[in-house]
């Protein structure tokens, strides 16, 4: 199983569903409006995966906003998706579709950079217009 905690086992329809209302909700909004804030700041534009932040510094799309806004990131289990909502204040579901976009959604020989560029680009295509 992966970080994500994504299986073939779940109705993906239901599933689907439950991400699009995290995404669309004020949390969802503000973790990803956030989310480009924090990888706007990177000074270095490039992000691992499997881990929120690894011992040299470098750090996931989660990990760069959980580093933006000051978050202690260490007790936490990046495989923990529970957790991980919980400490970014959104829903599990959200958190997950993060990891998945972040670890799994690229190509096999993605770069650090490509990663930042792909995340960067989702993220943003996840905001919706102010009205």
């Amino acid at each position: 199983m992966s970080r994500s905690g994504y299986s073939k086992d779940c109705d993906a329809n239901l599933w689907r569903g439950q991400v699009a209302s995290a995404i669309r909700g004020k949390r969802g909004q503000k973790l990803l409006l956030d989310l480009c804030w924090a990888l706007d700041a990177m000074p270095v534009k490039g992000l691992v995966a499997d881990e929120l932040e690894t011992a040299d510094g470098a750090v996931c799309a989660l990990g760069a906003l959980g580093k933006a806004r000051g978050l202690d990131m260490s007790g936490v289990d990046p495989e923990d998706a529970e957790a991980v909502a919980r400490l970014f204040n959104v829903a599990p579901q959200l958190a997950r579709e993060v990891v998945y976009m972040n670890d799994e959604a690229g190509w096999n020989a993605e770069t650090p950079t490509q990663r930042y560029e792909r995340m960067k680009a989702w993220a943003l295509a996840q905001i919706k217009p102010i009205s």
